[in-house]
């Protein structure tokens, strides 16, 4: 985890934190999951109810999430404690995957090694002849804008999501070139990233945050 003093007082500005969806039994075999539409298992609901217990005390404001059941049900634990209302948006689902989306990692690579390859190297890529990762975020961050535009001033807002929808998310926040958004690393399950907001545009302020070290089980580590 990634972190850094956080900012309190008249004109901290908003805060925007992105969660990762809880565990799969496709995020345990190491598939692509992309949007197919895999529920949590009973360790994704556990981890859900866990971090939302934490989520809760930054007393969020609005909560938006990805139309997927892992999200939107890890979405859900968050709102039951906080009352909030959740809005679903397909904006932020995981990036679409096309013929990759199933297969494991080793099919992947063992099927599409050259294009795996390019895609690890930053190249642009439509990986299974799915969508670039710059198309991800030009559909996610709008939605991210639109919902951050209608906090108060100091206004926090959680958005939960996918590992490779976020990444791309905080790589366009932040103007970070596509080919550096990799260097971001992965989101293990349940946990969250915070952005803050400064003079100077967004900054991140956490990273990987809500657990100790583990290895993250994702779409695209």
């Amino acid at each position: 985890m990634v972190s850094a003093t956080r900012e309190t007082g008249p004109g901290r500005g908003r805060r925007v934190i992105l969660w990762r969806h809880g565990q799969t039994a496709w995020n345990l075999e190491r598939r692509f999951q992309g949007t197919t539409d895999v529920p949590l298992t009973e360790t994704g609901v556990a981890q859900a109810r866990r971090a939302a217990r934490l989520l809760a005390s930054l007393e969020p404001d609005a909560i938006v999430a990805s139309d997927l059941r892992r999200a939107a049900d890890t979405a859900a634990e968050l709102a039951a404690l906080t009352g909030l209302d959740v809005a679903l948006d397909e904006g932020l689902r995981e990036t679409y995957a096309g013929v990759w989306q199933g297969l494991t990692h080793d099919e992947i690579i063992a099927s599409y090694g050259e294009q795996y390859d390019a895609w690890k190297r930053g190249e642009p890529v439509r990986r299974g002849g799915g969508e670039l990762e710059t198309e991800v975020a030009d559909r996610a961050a709008p939605v991210v804008l639109r919902h951050l535009g209608k906090l108060p001033a100091e206004g926090t807002l959680v958005v939960v999501s996918h590992g490779g929808t976020i990444r791309t998310t905080i790589g366009r926040l932040l103007g970070l070139p596509p080919r550096d958004w990799e260097s971001l690393g992965g989101l293990i399950n349940c946990c969250w990233s915070v952005l803050g907001e400064g003079g100077r545009g967004w900054r991140l302020l956490e990273h990987n945050a809500g657990t100790l070290p583990e290895p993250v089980l994702g779409d695209d580590d």
